[in-house]
C-alpha cells in the first residue's frame, strides 16, 4: 500500500505534527491525499524553540491548519521523576491531549510520523501509541527515513535534510529527575553551538557539568571556538567536557 492508498482508507485524519523530518513528509501527503485533516502540534517543554518555528513555517507554507496545544510535561510524575520508560509516559500524555483537540474538531483518527526505520523495541513511547490506537502510516507503508528524506526533496519541502533531533528530555540520564532549568541550560547550549555553525550533536547533562557529543568532522571548529564555547556553557554548567568516541 502506498500512502495515497493510505489516505484513501482514512480520508479524514488529525496528523500529530512535530516539525520534524517524518511528520512534515505526513502533512504533506495529507495535504495532497486526505478529504480533511488537520496538523495538532504539542508544545512541551521537552521541545526547543525552533522546532515549533520550523512546524508554523511548513504548515504555513503547505497551507494546513495547524493548532498549537501547550502542554505541561512536567506536571506529569512519571515524566519528571524520568524513568527508563519516561518516553511511554510523555507520549501518553501528548497524544491524549492531541486525541482530546482532535475528537473536539470531529477527528477520530490520529496519525503520527512514526517510520518503517523506528525499532519498537527502542522506542517505550510507541507502545502509548498502540494503545491510543494512533496509526503510523509511514510505518504501514514502509517507509524508511532514507525514502522519506528522498520524497521529502522531491516535494520540495525544507525539512528534507534536517538533522534528527531527540527532544530535551533525553539529554538527562534516566533516573534523574527532570526539572525545568535543565531543560532551559540544554536549549541555551545547543542553541549557542548551532549559531556557530555546529549541526548533529548533544548537550548532555552530567550531574552539574555538560558533556559535549559532536561528530568528528566538527572537533577542529569546536577546538578553535574553544575560549567563548567554555564563556558561554559555563553560565550554565560547573564543568563542560568532551566526549572522544564523537557521534556517529
Amino acid at each position: 500500500m502506498d500512502i495515497k492508498e493510505y489516505f484513501e482508507l482514512h480520508p479524514e485524519a488529525a496528523i500529530a505534527f512535530s516539525g520534524g523530518v517524518d511528520s512534515s513528509y505526513l502533512l504533506w501527503a495529507a495535504s495532497k491525499h486526505a478529504r480533511r485533516f488537520k496538523a495538532y502540534y504539542a508544545a512541551s517543554q521537552f521541545q526547543p524553540r525552533f522546532e515549533r518555528d520550523d512546524a508554523l513555517r511548513l504548515a504555513k507554507e503547505l497551507k494546513a491548519e495547524m493548532q498549537v496545544i501547550e502542554l505541561d510535561v512536567l506536571s506529569v510524575p512519571k515524566v519528571a521523576e524520568n524513568p527508563k520508560d519516561r518516553c511511554y509516559w510523555c507520549k501518553k500524555a501528548i497524544f491524549a491531549a492531541v486525541s482530546r483537540a482532535a475528537l473536539a474538531d470531529g477527528f477520530t483518527v490520529i496519525m503520527d510520523g512514526t517510520n518503517a526505520s523506528d525499532d519498537a523495541g527502542d522506542r517505550p513511547g510507541m507502545k502509548a501509541l498502540k494503545e491510543l490506537s494512533v496509526l503510523s502510516p509511514l510505518r504501514d507503508c514502509g517507509l524508511t527515513k532514507s525514502e522519506i528524506r528522498r520524497l521529502s526533496k522531491e516535494a520540495g519541502l525544507f525539512t528534507w535534510d534536517k538533522p534528527a533531533y531527540a527532544c530535551l528530555a533525553t539529554r538527562i540520564p534516566a533516573g534523574e529527575a527532570i526539572t525545568q532549568e535543565m531543560l532551559a541550560a540544554t536549549e541555551e547550549a545547543e542553541d549557542y553551538l548551532f549559531s556557530l555553525g555546529f549541526t548533529d550533536f548533544r548537550v548532555r547533562t552530567r550531574g552539574k557539568g555538560a558533556l559535549l557529543q559532536m561528530r568528528e568532522e566538527q572537533l577542529p571548529l569546536l577546538l578553535e571556538r574553544r575560549g567563548v564555547i567554555l564563556e558561554k556553557l559555563k553560565k550554565y554548567y560547573d564543568t563542560v567536557s568532551l566526549d572522544l568516541e564523537v557521534r556517529r
